[in-house]
């Protein structure tokens, strides 16, 4: 596998939550209890140059949602396609914290990758991160419950891009040209325990050498 395909699955590694600009009111644990069930990525924006040609090879991406042990987590499953290959893992995790935010950590490091970040309608999820390197770049990944979202949820998703100091040319819109990771996640939502299609990772966001997610 090769670094760009590498570095479109894996989060990038970030700077606390708290440090995050633009921040939307936080879901609170009473919306994260309803975070449940698939989440179909729509679009992706980023400063970080490489991030941006990365995901212009996502065709389709989803998170598969599901309660954890503790109770105050949900484990994600990713999968993204990227030709006519699907990638996933499970090593990432929602948690609710004691304020309220809805942190998106790695499962082996406890690092936080990402945070949630609120939308006006329960049926978007916004994430929002922020990457450390010789400057700091941010982004922020959409996801729905359907691929019908309306005219004013993307406006909505590119004002928040926007806050961030984002630009138009800088968010991409996954095309959905295929369906390997619906099927893929079809097959592994009838196993208690599905294998991972690639040690890779797996959610539409970005770089780090590896592991986790992101990305999504």
């Amino acid at each position: 596998m090769g670094p760009a395909l590498a570095a479109i699955l894996a989060l990038a590694a970030l700077l606390p939550a708290d440090a995050l600009p633009c921040g939307a009111q936080r879901p609170d644990s009473a919306t994260a209890s309803k975070l449940p069930g698939t989440w179909l990525y729509v679009a992706g924006a980023a400063q970080f140059p490489q991030h941006q040609v990365e995901m212009l090879l996502i065709d389709h991406a989803l998170l598969r949602l599901e309660p954890g042990p503790g109770g105050q987590e949900l484990l994600i499953s990713h999968f993204v396609a990227v030709g006519d290959q699907c990638f996933t893992n499970n090593l990432t995790y929602l948690e609710v914290t004691a304020g309220n935010a809805t942190l998106v950590k790695n499962a082996m490091t406890q690092q936080t990758e990402g945070m949630l970040m609120n939308m006006s309608s329960e049926n978007l999820l916004l994430i929002q991160y922020q990457m450390q390197r010789e400057r700091t770049y941010l982004g922020q990944y959409l996801y729905a419950r359907n691929l019908s979202i309306s005219t004013a949820d993307r406006e909505e998703f590119e004002q928040h891009a926007e806050c961030l100091g984002l630009r138009a040319e800088q968010i991409v819109y996954a095309p959905w040209k295929t369906d390997v990771c619906q099927v893929k996640a079809a097959e592994g939502s009838s196993s208690p325990h599905p294998e991972p299609v690639a040690a890779a990772t797996a959610s539409p966001a970005p770089d780090t050498p590896r592991p986790g997610s992101a990305g999504n």
